[in-house]
């Protein structure tokens, strides 16, 4: 599989740690919601990062990038891109991709930057107009680290089978929605997983608790997906 070559078109604040990338590639890239493409620092280091756009809107390949300077690794992966005009990707690659024909109602738990990868699915299945039931589940540390919000309670608030939680485990007084631990958030709303398909993104240790936990609400261990899987 050869390198794709990308102009570097925007690199914007999303909040004080997390940056948006928008990168054009020379011939639109074919992928599949919640898939990631690994940027190539050199020949022996290539690091992953998931594709926060629709593949329905591939003009563009968006990542959202951590850019806490404690984070060597992300940090490392962003001063490339801001220090070269055209960089270059490998790729799609990943298993957790939105499944065809899903008709089974969806949760979608992002924890972090994890964001991005439900974030490509939400897009498409919004845009492709399914109709079944679909609940974004979205764990933060803090308020601080919340972006876009505002996008996507409108969405919550005009469509009915679209459902937005964004869950602060260390909430302010001012914070007006739901708090503790994303995992356990979806774990009081449902009482049986077994009619659903899950999409996973975050930590690994995050995911893996997630799977652990989902299945003895009843889920199907073989409907839940996150690449996370493939290392844990």
């Amino acid at each position: 599989m050869s390198n794709i070559e990308c102009k570097v078109v925007e690199i914007s604040p999303l909040t004080e740690h997390v940056a948006k990338v928008l990168l054009k590639p020379t011939e639109p890239v074919v992928f599949i919601a919640g898939q990631y493409i690994e940027l190539v620092i050199s020949e022996n280091d290539k690091r992953p990062f998931s594709i926060a756009n629709s593949p329905l809107d591939n003009e563009y390949i968006e990542l959202h990038i951590g850019a806490a300077m404690s984070d060597e690794w992300t940090s490392a992966a962003l001063n490339h891109i801001k220090n070269n005009s055209v960089v270059y990707l490998k790729g799609p690659s990943g298993n957790a991709g939105l499944r065809d024909n899903d008709n089974r109602p969806i949760i979608l738990l992002a924890g972090g930057t994890g964001f991005s990868y439900t974030k490509s699915i939400a897009d498409t299945l919004l845009k492709q107009n399914h109709q079944q039931q679909i609940y974004f589940y979205w764990g933060l540390r803090n308020t601080t680290a919340a972006y876009q919000l505002e996008y996507w309670l409108e969405k919550h608030n005009e469509l009915d089978n679209f459902h937005f939680i964004p869950v602060i485990e260390t909430a302010n007084a001012d914070w007006q929605g739901r708090s503790g631990l994303v995992i356990n958030a979806v774990l009081e709303d449902f009482e049986n997983l077994a009619d659903y398909h899950i999409y996973c993104a975050g930590r690994f240790e995050m995911v893996g608790k997630a799977r652990d936990e989902f299945v003895k609400k009843g889920l199907n261990v073989d409907h839940i997906f996150a690449d996370a899987f493939a290392f844990i």
